[in-house]
Parts: structure tokens; sequence; C-alpha cells
């Protein structure tokens, strides 16, 4: 894939500075990422990952989509199992690694596909020291340098990959697909807000700044609001959790607090701090907004991520909170990675796995502590899935399950088994159940839809094309987040995944049949544009355009029958640069408005600090 212009500088609002180069962010190296090949066909050779820089990016680029990327994890036990079955699914192209590497003060971790197909990179790079550290006046960065460099190839890296479809000789990733039964948090009052620009003319707080509407040109959507950071951050900046919208706030986490803003006018409504550093959030609240957010237990460093904090995304309100139990074991050193599904939330690792109420932080299940191990989850309203690795008779040959678990007890209603050396990489869908794998030594990625008993539905098929999911998690060190995917949606019978194109060449998004995996139709991003799917919205896919340096982006709703992209709100060219620039962006969706948000923000000074721009949103 091809990078960007040259005069696209490289990272965003927030990205790591380095003290030294005068606030120029150094250019993060090119990522390794691993895919997983699907199951059926014939391995084919890799898709070369991109360099530091997504596609789609102004001249003042950034990462494009998704969010922060998660840290790769090798498994406490190994690999998932080879195919032992005939690939019933088609031919498999090559798919990007949408395995993402995250960032954080553990610097940054080999993505699941680190120095898979058509990279250069060692499988493994090296991961830097940690920096620890804790926050205050001081702001002198030389020492970090490279390491927060390092953590941000993690963020900034996209790597692009072609899914493996049917082959005739290769068989699935499968190995007998059969069904089996078997410290206080405070709640302040609501604060002064981040420097905000209400884009009315004042320029917000700090002043001197142009109306952001004041060039908006007819048939263009307004900008609500552009906030800067107001928070004194550790040397090496924080990762930002969310954004997520309930109601007419959105909400966002970064360092030791969660607060909630006006979707109105960017104004914060309220913020709980917490007394360490933020590690963990689940991709997204419950039903009913709560959400657990989970924190360090104490400011030393390599403290473990075993604090859980509940709070009530519409009101602020802080509820429980509780510990998770110590890890015991020889493997021992993940830390957790939090999931909601029904009304438990799940704190999950490469030792253990506890199942709590949402409502009251009542322990419902712990894991399962024999052979096989739960070591992340993924849910949703009603459904909660586990992944697990299992030991075998040769320590070389580990096998990786999926399961339906019951959110009360956490007993399986029914299990998939991966063939030997396959991982479970992520699940882009709970319900319909779309799971993404990847086979690390052979290089291989794939994605398989399951019926709702566990058996194998299909095998998505994308022939040639290169796709690049991004996707997200938290500050793990081999904990692996199972959700928080942008690039891929599903509903019904159909499958949404995005391909991968060169700077300057519209992509597309692509629909699969999930009875057979094949394509079934493909919509062609507008004006030379790249757009990745979010979420589905009202039946239809919700895809966010992003911005050229002389086009704005835009939210958009694809048909379930294709056809074009139906423009909801087409953001104003004037402001694509500052659109473009969020550092690692997440993107939210609500009540009629757009918010963009920075995934990281760093600086190399308090001074420059205070001028990130942390968060953007759009309306009509």
């Amino acid at each position: 894939m091809t990078q960007p212009p040259s005069n696209q500088p490289p990272g965003g609002f927030g990205a790591p500075q380095d003290p030294n180069q005068g606030g120029t962010p150094p250019v993060p190296p090119q990522m390794p990422g691993q895919p997983p090949q699907m199951p059926p066909t014939p391995p084919q050779p890799p898709a070369q990952p991109p360099q530091g820089q997504p596609p789609a990016q102004p001249p003042q680029g950034q990462p494009g989509y998704g969010y922060p990327q998660q840290a790769p994890q090798p498994g406490p036990y190994g690999y998932p199992q080879q195919p032992q079955q005939p690939g019933p699914y088609g031919q498999q192209p090559q798919q990007p690694g949408p395995y993402g590497q995250q960032q954080g003060p553990y610097g940054q971790q080999p993505g699941p596909y680190a120095g898979y197909p058509g990279q250069t990179q060692p499988m493994y790079p090296p991961a830097p020291a940690p920096t620890g550290g804790s926050g205050g006046p001081s702001k002198n960065r030389t020492v970090l340098v490279a390491a927060v460099a390092a953590a941000v190839v993690a963020v900034a890296a996209v790597t692009t990959w072609a899914v493996v479809g049917k082959g005739d000789d290769e068989k699935p990733p499968v190995a007998n697909p059969t069904a089996s039964a078997s410290s206080s948090a405070s709640s302040a009052a609501p604060q002064p807000s981040e420097s905000t620009d209400e884009g009315d003319g004042t320029g917000g707080d700090k002043g001197g700044t142009d109306d952001l509407n004041a060039a908006r040109e007819a048939g263009e959507a307004k900008v609500n609001f552009l906030t800067t950071n107001d928070v004194d951050l550790p040397r090496n900046g924080s990762e930002v959790f969310g954004p997520w919208i309930v109601g007419d706030t959105v909400v966002k986490a970064m360092y030791k607090g969660v607060a909630g803003y006006s979707l109105a006018d960017g104004a914060k409504k309220w913020q709980v701090d917490l007394p360490f550093k933020l590690c963990a959030t689940p991709a997204q609240p419950g039903a009913n907004g709560l959400m657990v957010f989970g924190y360090e237990e104490s400011a030393k460093d390599g403290a473990k991520c075993s604090m859980l904090q509940q709070i009530d995304l519409k009101t602020g309100k802080a509820g429980w909170k509780k510990a998770v139990p110590k890890p015991t074991g020889l493997f021992a050193f993940s830390d957790n990675t939090l999931a909601i599904g029904g009304n438990t939330v799940t704190a999950a690792g490469s030792s253990s796995a506890y199942g709590f109420s949402l409502t009251d932080g009542r322990q419902v299940f712990t894991g399962p502590t024999g052979d096989c191990k739960p070591y992340a989850y993924a849910g949703d309203a009603t459904k909660l899935i586990a992944a697990s690795q299992c030991r075998t008779g040769d320590v070389n040959k580990e096998q990786h399950t999926v399961s339906e678990v019951d959110p009360n007890t956490g007993k399986p209603k029914w299990t998939y088994k991966l063939a030997l050396t396959w991982e479970v990489d992520k699940v882009y869908s709970v319900n319909p159940l779309v799971v993404s794998a990847f086979q690390r030594e052979q290089k291989k990625w794939s994605v398989v839809a399951l019926n709702p008993n566990g058996t194998v539905r299909s095998q998505i098929q994308g022939g040639k094309d290169k796709f690049a999911p991004r996707c997200g998690g938290g500050l793990v060190i081999f904990g692996r987040n199972l959700q928080g995917c942008t690039g891929v949606a599903a509903a019904g019978d159909t499958f949404y995944m995005a391909t991968d194109a060169s700077y300057g060449t519209s992509n597309e998004v692509v629909a699969f049949d999930l009875k057979n995996g094949k394509p079934k139709w493909r919509s062609k991003a507008p004006e030379e544009q790249q757009m990745t799917p979010l979420r589905m919205e009202g039946g239809e896919v919700l895809v966010y355009v992003a911005p050229k340096y002389d086009k704005g982006g835009a939210v958009a709703t694809i048909a379930p029958a294709g056809g074009a992209p139906k423009i909801l709100l087409k953001h104003p060219v004037s402001v694509s640069q500052i659109e473009s620039g969020f550092f690692s962006a997440g993107y939210a969706y609500g009540g009629g408005t757009f918010v963009v948000a920075a995934g990281r923000v760093s600086a190399s000074s308090d001074a420059e600090e205070k001028e990130i721009k942390t968060m953007m949103g759009f309306s009509k």
C-alpha cells in the first residue's frame, strides 16, 4: 500500500513529541501486523503492510480510522489448531492485519500479527522498557522519546492483509467444528470544561481562535465544538478511551478521570476522578448506560490493572468499586481486559477470568481453571462470547476455542474448536457471530461466521482485495481485547468490510453473504476519499468518510441492498485539516451528532500539552 503524499506530516493532535525536535512528532517506523488467513484456502502470500501512516489522510494526516490499537498477545499456551477438516469455505483472499497493536506505558507490543505477511521486520520486534513515571510539572521527555515513539508505532501503523478464501486443498482452521453443550472514585460536580470553541465566533476560552463555522458552505454541517486538553499528564502522555455517546452526552476517559460533555457545545457536564491510572474499558457500555472502567491498583511502575469502577454514563454517578481477584499460576502476568455481555462485565487475563454483575458488582462466576482457560470475552446486550486456550499433548500445538457462555454462570452453551496452531484474534460481531482468526507461523488470516449453535456458517472469501480493519484495546501487556474494531460491521445475513486503498483513491465497502461467504455487492467511497464502517444504524451500515486536504469528512449510511453512500453529515471543508489531525482517532455517532476524539494525548511541554486538540463535534 502506498503512503500519503510526502507533504503530509506524521502523527496528529496528541502524537507523542520529542522535546528535542521543537514539538515535531517523530516519524513512526513501519509497524508489522500479523494476519491470520481464512481457514479453507491455500495460503496466499501476505500483503505488504502499509507504512506508519493510514491512507486517507489530509496533508496534516494522522492515523486515520479506528481506535488506539491493541497489543498482541502471545497466549500463555500457544497457538490455535490447524485445520483438520476440509474447508467448506471458499477461497480466501488475504486480509489486512486488523490486529492492531497498542500503545501504552509498556512500550510497543508486537501486534498479534507482528512480522506477518509481506513484512520486512522481525515477527516480534523488541518492546521498549517500561517508562513508568507519574505526572508533574516537569515534562522532560528526552529519555522517553525512543520508548514513546515505539509505542506510537502501534497506534499509527496500519497493516493491510488479504483474507485467505477457499482453496482446493487447504482445510479450514477448525478441528471438529461441532458444537458441544457442554481507592476511591469521586463523582465531582461539573468542573470547568476543557477549553472549548463552540464555533460561535468567540474563539472559545483561549481566545484568538477563528470561528470554526465562519467559512461553512451551504449544505455543510456545523461544528458544535472543538475542545483542547485541560489535564496535566505524565511525561509520556496518556491513552484516551472512548468516545461513547449516551443520550445527549459524549463520554471519554483519560489518565485518572472519566468525563461527560454536552453534545450541543462540548461543555463538561460531569467528571469522575479515579485514584490511579485508567488501564482498561469494555468496547461499549451496557444497554442501560452503565460502564465499568479498569484502573491500576497503585501508582507504582508495573502496577496491575485490577481495580474496577462502575459509572453511570447518563448521570456521571460513580457506583460500585471492586478489586479483581489476584491471578495465580505460572502465567499470572497478564493485565485484565474487560467486556460487557448482558448484565455481566468480565475481567479476563492469561490465567484467570471472572464475571461480575454490571448492576451491583457481585461476582457471578469464575472462569474454568483446567487445561482450557478463557483469556478474553466479547459481548452485546444479551450474549457473551469467550475465547479460550487449551493445552494439548504437544506443547507446540495448542488449541483455541470460541464458546458462547451463559452471562450469569460463565458455563458454555457450545464450543467451536479452531484447528491446531490457529488463534482467535477478534470478534468482529457478536450477533451474527463473526470471528477473526490467524495462524502465526504460516502468516494466515481467516474470517469465519458461526451459526447460533456454534457450527460453521461460512468463511469470508475476500478474493484479491486487501482489507484493513482497525482494532483497539486498552493498555494491556499480554491481554487481548476481542472487540473494538472499526472497518467492519454485520447484521442479519451480511458482513461488511472496507477495502484498503492508497491515498487519493476511493476505497470500497464490500458486503459478504454470511450464508456462503461470497461478496454480494460493493459500494465505492465518494470524492476519492476513504470510508470505513463504524456499526449498524437502523438496518443500514453507518460509515465515516475520512477528510482530505481539499474535502471535508462525512458521515453516511449504505442501504442493505448496496448503492452509493447516503450522506447524513457533510463536514466543512474549511476544518478538514483539524478533523484529520486527531492522533489515532476514535469516533462516535448518536442523536444526529458525530464526534471525533484523539486516541492519545502527549506533548513535549506543559504549554503544548494544553494546546492539544482533543475532541470535535459536528451536527446539522
